[in-house]
């Protein structure tokens, strides 16, 4: 059974949340029992504070333990004080206020942090994919699962450029999972393309995703959010994939915008929660859907001055390029993960390479106006704009000319009418 409340027009009030929280809680038999909390991290826009206190007021007093999981996929762990950011409340009151409460950062990296819950094989992988990909995939999530009595994903649904639509069970693959289903799942996403997956429902990736979420071995509630800037407008309880489902259909009201044609130039002003390029790339993802052939986005990011903290020298040995420019020679790429791949094809876009006389044509232009140097952005196969000569202002009010300026880029989606 699902419960929610959403709308178009209106918003939640805290008091919405406290009742269905309580509508979802009482029922669970859970006193004396362990509760793990799955949520995003600062790269995701959501109400944590409110859900923190109020899961608190709710379960706080009858569970043995309220723990959380910080879902960062292949993001670098949250410093102590980005966490007291996340949920609101400093180190030393949570300490006081919030006994029986732990907050744990994901290590997808850490072998020891990981166990292997199940294993999809090559068959059932080749007909998740459509036949993309027929590769046996271990499904191993963070080890701290086995732990609890129950697990709780708690966290938005936003349009999303690997798996159509984030949230749900994203929040454990890639959120809280090990590298090889990370990497199969972004590489799966990537051939698929982000122009032809983002903002679609279902997807193979998130076929994928489902069938490895059925291998969780204890109870799972999913609290799916559905945003539109700072705004909470939807919230729905219940199975993963139910409560996924009725968020993405009302996240693909709020957060997409068609326009009738698509942009010659988009200036896309990623926001401040995003901290390199690997993250405020969304700014490239969701635009690129609006912006005609030929055209060009320029991502305007002073704040930015690093390609990616955790896959920076990674990339930069491989570069930014479009997607067949690696299938068309795979012995030469096959040993890269499919996370760096991925992040390479979507970011520099839709494409064809033609291998025979290695001329790659991306099919738009993609521009760094950020801390990022010139030579790297270079070295990258990537366009340098020198942010300093740049003044947003002066593309304001341009559509009519085939101008867009889209602030605070990255959660809403913008995709032209003849896409």
């Amino acid at each position: 059974m699902i419960l929610g409340k959403g709308s178009i027009t209106e918003t939640l009030t805290a008091g919405d949340v406290q009742q269905l929280l309580a509508q979802a809680c009482d029922p669970l038999p859970l006193d004396g029992k362990r509760v793990l909390v799955i949520i995003p991290d600062g790269t995701r826009t959501a109400p944590i504070p409110l859900l923190f206190r109020l899961l608190y007021e709710q379960l706080g007093h009858r569970v043995a333990q309220l723990d959380y999981l910080i879902a960062l996929g292949t993001h670098p762990p949250m410093s102590e004080e980005a966490i007291d950011r996340l949920v609101g409340v400093p180190t030393r009151e949570r300490t006081e206020t919030y006994p029986n409460v732990r907050i744990f950062n994901h290590h997808w990296s850490e072998p020891e942090m990981l166990q292997t819950v199940g294993v999809i094989s090559r068959q059932e992988a080749e007909g998740l994919t459509e036949g993309l990909l027929v590769d046996e995939v271990r499904v191993t999530l963070n080890r701290l699962i086995l732990e609890y009595d129950q697990l709780m994903i708690c966290g938005p649904v936003f349009p999303h450029e690997v798996a159509g639509f984030s949230g749900g069970a994203k929040y454990l693959f890639p959120g809280i999972a090990g590298p090889e289903i990370i990497d199969f799942t972004h590489w799966l996403g990537a051939l698929v393309t982000s122009m032809r997956i983002i903002g679609v429902k279902d997807t193979p990736v998130r076929r994928v995703i489902h069938r490895a979420a059925e291998f969780v071995p204890c109870p799972l509630l999913c609290l799916a959010m559905v945003m539109q800037g700072q705004e909470l407008h939807g919230l729905y309880i219940g199975p993963h994939t139910e409560a996924f489902d009725r968020a993405a259909d009302l996240s693909a009201q709020l957060n997409i915008i068609t326009v009738p044609q698509p942009f010659q130039r988009v200036l896309s002003m990623p926001s401040a929660i995003y901290d390199d390029l690997w993250t405020a790339a969304k700014a490239m993802y969701k635009t690129e859907p609006a912006i005609a052939d030929g055209g060009e986005v320029i991502i305007y990011a002073p704040h930015i001055t690093e390609v990616s903290y955790t896959h920076g020298e990674l990339i930069d040995q491989v570069g930014y390029h479009v997607r067949d420019y690696f299938v068309k020679q795979w012995d030469r790429f096959k040993d890269v993960p499919g996370r760096i791949l991925a992040h390479s094809t979507h970011v520099k876009g839709c494409g064809t390479y033609d291998a025979s006389n290695n001329i790659e044509t991306p099919r738009i232009q993609v521009t760094l106006a950020t801390g990022i140097p010139e030579e790297r952005c270079r070295r990258v196969n990537l366009g340098y704009a020198d942010y300093r000569k740049i003044d947003p202002q002066e593309w304001k009010g341009r559509e009519q000319e085939g101008v867009l300026l889209v602030p605070h880029a990255g959660e809403m989606l913008y995709r032209a009418d003849c896409r």
